[in-house]
């Protein structure tokens, strides 16, 4: 009976336990709930912060893209303002460049336009060797502005046009200044003399014209008289010619010259020649 009687205690226990479990469940069950809602309501709350700490870093992303995009462009602008500027600065400089090459061009131009070159003389001449004999051209050139200055030169060059750009250089070398009465004529007569070559040359009136032959016309040419009187006697030579003719355009002068020589004014030389004109003019 006692055995019994435990056993029965023992059941009653453990029904009791039972009891006492299924009892403390429901608790446990609605701990895990409220732990739920809470742990819900925090994860709720962290992925809300993750999306607004995403939607942050996105705007910021956006903001550091659209400054990138904004340094681009202005970088951009900017080398094209820059290639812009040297393109500009590249035009100008070809422009310049340009400008000086073409003034340059018509300074030569000019230059070359200034003188006067007249062709006298071109013979071919040889110079005898051991082996033979070697064969050249020798070309004579007077040069002048038209306004007062001559030159002549002598050049010698296997080819012709080689042999006239030498003498051309000399002659642009030895140019003299020759003064002329009112840009036409002489201011006096003269003569001079080279060698065998004589010439006479005598200041003319306006509208006589060049009255001279053979290389002392291309000398008055390049001169730039108008109005004169010459004569070569002696050799034909136009070697000879040219230089006797350079000899009596070196005696020429000027009344002012012959003033400031003579102590003078230049009204008392020009009377002179007036009235020493005037005197002619009633013998004839």
């Amino acid at each position: 009976m006692v055995d019994k009687n435990k056993i029965t205690e023992k059941n009653k226990n453990s029904l009791e336990k039972k009891e006492a479990i299924k009892t403390s469940e429901p608790s446990k069950t609605s701990i895990t709930s409220s732990e739920k809602n809470n742990l819900s309501k925090e994860e709720i709350k962290t992925n809300e912060n993750k999306s607004k700490n995403i939607d942050e870093k996105k705007v910021n992303q956006e903001n550091e893209q659209s400054k990138k995009k904004v340094l681009t462009v202005s970088k951009s602008k900017e080398s094209s303002i820059k290639s812009k500027e040297n393109n500009n600065s590249s035009s100008e400089q070809i422009k310049t460049k340009k400008n000086t090459s073409s003034s340059e061009s018509l300074i030569e131009k000019e230059d070359q336009n200034e003188f006067v070159e007249k062709l006298v003389s071109i013979n071919r001449v040889a110079k005898v060797v051991k082996g033979g004999r070697r064969f050249s051209f020798a070309a004579l050139v007077v040069v002048g502005d038209g306004n007062g200055m001559v030159g002549h030169g002598k050049g010698k060059a296997k080819e012709v046009p080689e042999a006239i750009r030498k003498a051309t250089d000399i002659a642009k070398n030895n140019m003299i200044r020759v003064p002329l009465r009112q840009g036409r004529t002489l201011h006096h007569d003269i003569h001079g003399r080279f060698d065998s070559g004589k010439v006479y040359l005598r200041s003319a009136p306006s509208g006589t014209g060049v009255i001279a032959g053979g290389p002392m016309r291309s000398v008055f040419e390049a001169l730039g008289i108008q109005d004169i009187v010459a004569k070569s006697v002696g050799t034909s030579n136009p070697h000879n010619m040219v230089r006797a003719t350079f000899q009596a355009l070196k005696s020429a002068s000027s009344p002012k010259i012959i003033a400031s020589r003579r102590g003078l004014k230049v009204n008392d030389i020009t009377k002179r020649r007036k009235i020493g004109s005037g005197i002619e003019n009633a013998k004839n």
